[in-house]
């Protein structure tokens, strides 16, 4: 289990599949949503990845920023239109290792449970906070965990994705995340002086309630101390 402690692993075994895989939904919808919030800009989004979201937001004008651990997966927003013109700072997300002031920072599709432990977690709050400007908003979307499928030990959820080439040989992604109860991330928030802004069941605001399966959070740095 301790390669999964390297920030780096997950995108390292995913960059060749990720995409193609297309695990990630739609990007429509979030960056509608994250495009609402930025205004002119900046904004930076921990875990960029191949930049499904990141690239589609920069195509309107909107100034992106990113930080990923991998430079596998790096690799492959590059190779994409736009890629290139994006600057991207290999590292781990929790350290938030990036100038600012940003006008929004953002966190998707349960990025934030690739940190394995409630203290990095925490770590990624408190160094949000630091890079965004005052009244800037920080993003992050997570699934609800489910007592009924989540296993409580540790918090901890292991999957394992298999995928089969053309030729029938057999690959397997494994993916190890540590999920938090909104209330949890809510804790963060607080302790990393952020205020908890909205909650939604979905990036087209629907509204949040027990039967949500996921949520977007919206938190924010005063603007005054």
């Amino acid at each position: 289990m301790a390669r999964f402690e390297d920030p780096a692993y997950y995108g390292d075994i995913w960059a060749g599949a990720y995409d193609e895989q297309q695990i990630a939904p739609d990007p429509g919808p979030a960056v509608e949503f994250l495009a609402g919030l930025a205004g002119g800009g900046p904004v930076l989004e921990l875990a960029i990845g191949t930049g499904r979201v990141a690239l589609p937001l920069a195509a309107r004008g909107i100034e992106v920023e990113g930080i990923d651990a991998s430079a596998a997966i790096v690799a492959r927003l590059r190779d994409k239109p736009g890629g290139q013109s994006i600057p991207v700072t290999i590292g781990d997300m929790a350290d938030v290792p990036a100038v600012g002031p940003f006008r929004l920072v953002y966190l998707v599709f349960n990025s934030l449970f690739c940190l394995l432990s409630y203290e990095r977690q925490a770590d990624c709050f408190r160094h949000v906070a630091e890079v965004l400007g005052p009244g800037g908003l920080f993003v992050v979307e997570c699934f609800v965990p489910d007592p009924a499928r989540h296993g409580a030990a540790r918090q901890r959820l292991t999957t394992q994705v298999i995928t089969r080439d053309e030729r029938g040989g057999v690959q397997l992604l494994p993916v190890v995340l540590r999920y938090s109860w909104p209330f949890e991330l809510d804790e963060m928030a607080a302790g990393a002086g952020l205020l908890q802004l909205e909650r939604y069941g979905d990036w087209d605001r629907q509204p949040f309630g027990p039967a949500s399966v996921k949520h977007v959070s919206v938190y924010q740095r005063p603007f005054s101390a």
